[in-house]
């Protein structure tokens, strides 16, 4: 278990070591650190193309179920709202906020600073959308909302959907680099935002994220730890259970069998084990 447990938040906020997961494991992970009601962020990338539905998103066409069926895509439900996101192409992130604020307008704000302040740092500032939130999009990427970041032409970069649990939020957010173009036509008949790239690539936009962490987070000060052996059994219980909720029945069956620990340690960038 984390320093610090349930109820009151620790004076710190875990850093934890970034992964590179299946989409149940990432989904797992992310409903475990909102269980434990604790400050936190992560980032995270994906082992394969992975399409998240958002937690009330239930109308889902045909040809979605017959790509995840033939292996096209693992298709996993998230915590949070909103629509579906095509990963693979991008970089997640998952912030977890003890006691925000309670106007959720005001939480995406703040919670949201630290990514303008990344790619800003990397000159190109981002603002947040205005249409209204709606289901009526399949894809989240289709429409940018109050809670979506889009660069000076309109163009959706970064896309999060919230989750809140007893005082508790959990956002996710997807930070588009590189998407499949063919990919997303298949799912969502358009093509994917046309994004200008980064700078100094991705690892200078890891950096710019962090050190904009440190400074813009509404959030006490990050500390880097790492996952231990008990905490990553628990979020295996927690898929093995059924306490992750599935895209649909056959989804169930997308977790690797491969031991946490062991997925953890091949998976983390670039590491033989988390950084600690």
């Amino acid at each position: 278990m984390a320093e610090g447990g349930h109820g009151r938040p620790r004076a710190w906020t875990r850093e934890l070591p970034p992964v590179c997961l299946g989409g149940a494991w990432q989904m797992a992970i992310d409903a475990w650190l909102l269980e434990q009601a604790q400050p936190a962020l992560r980032l995270y990338r994906w082992q394969r193309p992975c399409l998240s539905l958002g937690r009330h998103q239930r109308r889902l066409p045909p040809h979605w179920l017959e790509l995840a069926a033939g292996g096209a895509i693992e298709l996993v439900r998230r915590p949070s709202g909103g629509a579906a996101v095509l990963h693979g192409g991008d970089l997640a992130y998952a912030l977890v906020w003890p006691q925000p604020p309670a106007n959720r307008r005001q939480a995406y704000r703040q919670a949201c600073r630290w990514l303008q302040d990344a790619f800003a740092a990397l000159g190109q500032p981002l603002r947040f959308g205005e249409r209204p939130a709606s289901l009526a999009a399949a894809s989240c990427f289709a429409t940018a909302t109050a809670a979506d970041l889009v660069d000076d032409q309109g163009r959706k970069r970064i896309g999060s959907a919230q989750v809140w649990r007893s005082g508790c939020l959990l956002q996710h957010g997807s930070i588009q680099l590189a998407p499949d173009v063919g990919l997303w036509r298949q799912l969502f008949d358009t093509p994917p935002p046309a994004l200008p790239p980064l700078p100094g690539g991705e690892s200078a936009l890891e950096a710019a994220l962090m050190e904009a962490a440190d400074r813009s987070l509404p959030l006490p000060p990050l500390r880097q730890q790492p996952w231990s052996a008990i905490e990553l059994a628990a979020v295996a219980g927690a898929l093995a259970q059924g306490r992750v909720e599935a895209a649909e029945p056959a989804a169930a069956s997308v977790a690797s069998p491969t031991s946490p620990e062991a997925s953890i340690e091949r998976t983390t960038w670039g590491r033989a084990s988390p950084r600690g």
